[in-house]
């Protein structure tokens, strides 16, 4: 014997829509100012220095009114120990000197020969002058241009939407209930395939 009746279930179908959270930019005004600090090439020289002093040089030819009175004080000064020592020779020759002796032509010959005449002029310096230097330098300094950016943003803003879930039901659940049987004969006798049954007692 078969089944009169089949059941079918048809489930319930959703769709479910997620809009993830996310940040809305409201665009601003950007400006940019850009300024430049310009470099160069820098040089600095210093030639070398020559220090030449001629004073001593000078000074032995044509001495300075100071170093002129010096020089005539000592002049002086040896002049009198000179004369000094003259006088003390001449005046012991006198003293030895014997009688009917001459003398005094012998002092005046004594001072007249072997002298030798100084007319006080030169025309070499008798001292070097005096030479320094010092070394000359030279410093090269080289800088790039610069870029300065200087960015301002205004009127920026941003606006923060949540997320969202949408639920849609694309088919209702439901239960379908269909008779496959053959159809159903009151009497059953009255069925034209009826076959009556055998019952032995």
């Amino acid at each position: 014997m078969y089944p009169l009746i089949e059941i079918t279930t048809v489930p319930i179908e959703i769709q479910m829509k997620v809009t993830p959270a996310h940040l809305e930019y409201s665009r601003g005004t950007a400006q940019v100012e850009i300024r430049r600090d310009k470099g160069g090439l820098n040089i600095r020289s210093s030639p070398i220095r020559v220090n030449i002093d001629t004073f001593e040089a000078r000074s032995s030819i044509v001495p300075t009114t100071a170093q002129s009175v010096q020089q005539q004080a000592q002049r002086g000064e040896q002049a009198v120990y000179e004369a000094t020592a003259v006088m003390a020779r001449e005046g012991r020759m006198m003293m030895e000197a014997k009688i009917g002796e001459n003398v005094i032509p012998q002092l005046a010959r004594q001072q007249t020969m072997g002298q030798m005449s100084q007319v006080n002029v030169k025309f070499i310096p008798s001292a070097q002058p005096e030479i320094s230097w010092q070394g000359g330098e030279m410093s090269i300094r080289y800088e790039m241009d610069k870029l300065n950016f200087d960015w301002r943003m205004k009127d920026m803003s941003f606006t923060f939407v949540p997320g969202d879930i949408e639920f849609s039901v694309t088919q209702q659940p439901d239960v379908i209930i269909k008779y496959v049987g053959g159809p159903l004969y009151v009497p059953p006798s009255s069925d034209p395939n009826y076959e009556p049954l055998d019952v032995k007692a």
